[in-house]
Formats: structure tokens, C-alpha cells, sequence
């Protein structure tokens, strides 16, 4: 019963992380919307480029090709560092905690399922699903702090209404 839910949780939970972060962008009102679209489409870039150059400078085994077993799920035995679905889990996470803190812990213990059953099922190691964690927040931290330092905010509230009068 325990590896058939880590095998959903580790193939479907991560539509459900999008499915709530999607509840929570309709759950805000139009200015926050836009500032929801704007961390978004800074932050989420910027996860994903640090987990490509850290996949760049670190190779870890996936436990199956590690510890010669098959695993659950069936998987390429490519690198598992960092873990791809930890990462999309916890940067939702981050995102969605900036605006709705209550909706962004919950997502966080999504990810922590997501990650323990991609664990259970032998295809990521545990510094595989800590190194997604970490890379989420480093990036989402880093989106916020660009945010409330620069002008940027300001800029796109400005960009956004100039075009949107139109």
C-alpha cells in the first residue's frame, strides 16, 4: 500500500503543487496578480538555471544505478542531482508563500511527500530532494531581494499601466 502512494506521489503530486499554486493566483486581486506574474516570471527562470548549472558542476548517481536494484518508477539512469520535482515543488512553494504563507506551508508539505517518495521509490537520493529545496529558496530569496532593492517593481508597475490604458 506504502510504495502505490509513493509511486502516485512521486509520478502525480506535483500537478497537484500546480493545481494549488493556480487556486492561489485566482485567490488575489488584480495588483497582486501582476506582482504574482512578475515574481514568477523572474523566479521560476531563475530555479531552473541554478539547478542546470549545479547539474553542471555535480553528479550523483541515482540510487537504483548506486545500489544496482530496480526502482519503482522506471527512470534513465542520468544524474539525479537536483532532484527535478523537489525543485518544481518547493520553487511553487516560495512563490506561493509571498503571497498566501498558510498556501505556501502547505505546498511545502507537499514537497516534502513529493520528495520522500521520490526517495521511496529509489529514484533520488536524499541530497537530491535537499539540493532542490535549497535551490528553490536561494533563487526565490535572491527574486525578492532584486525586488525590494531596484526599481524593478516600480519599473514593471509602470510598464504594465501604460500599456493596459491603451
Amino acid at each position: 500500500m506504502i510504495a502505490i502512494v509513493a509511486v502516485l506521489a512521486a509520478k502525480y503530486f506535483y500537478l497537484v503543487s500546480l493545481a494549488i499554486t493556480g487556486y492561489a493566483f485566482l485567490k488575489l486581486n488584480r495588483e497582486k496578480r501582476w506582482r504574482f506574474v512578475y515574481f514568477a516570471g523572474l523566479g521560476l527562470p531563475l530555479v531552473f538555471i541554478l539547478s542546470r548549472i549545479a547539474s553542471y558542476f555535480y553528479f550523483d548517481p541515482r540510487p537504483f544505478v548506486l545500489h544496482h536494484f530496480t526502482p519503482l518508477i522506471a527512470h534513465l539512469p542520468d544524474n539525479g542531482f537536483p532532484s527535478d520535482h523537489a525543485l518544481l515543488a518547493f520553487a511553487l512553494m516560495a512563490l506561493v508563500y509571498l503571497f498566501d504563507s498558510k498556501l505556501g506551508i502547505i505546498l511545502g508539505l507537499l514537497g516534502i511527500v513529493i520528495s520522500w517518495s521520490r526517495i521511496y521509490v529509489g529514484l533520488h537520493s536524499p541530497l537530491d530532494v535537499s539540493a532542490g529545496f535549497g535551490l528553490s529558496v536561494l533563487g526565490f530569496l535572491t527574486t525578492y531581494l532584486i525586488f525590494k532593492k531596484t526599481p524593478l517593481e516600480k519599473t514593471l508597475t509602470g510598464w504594465r499601466s501604460k500599456f493596459s490604458s491603451k
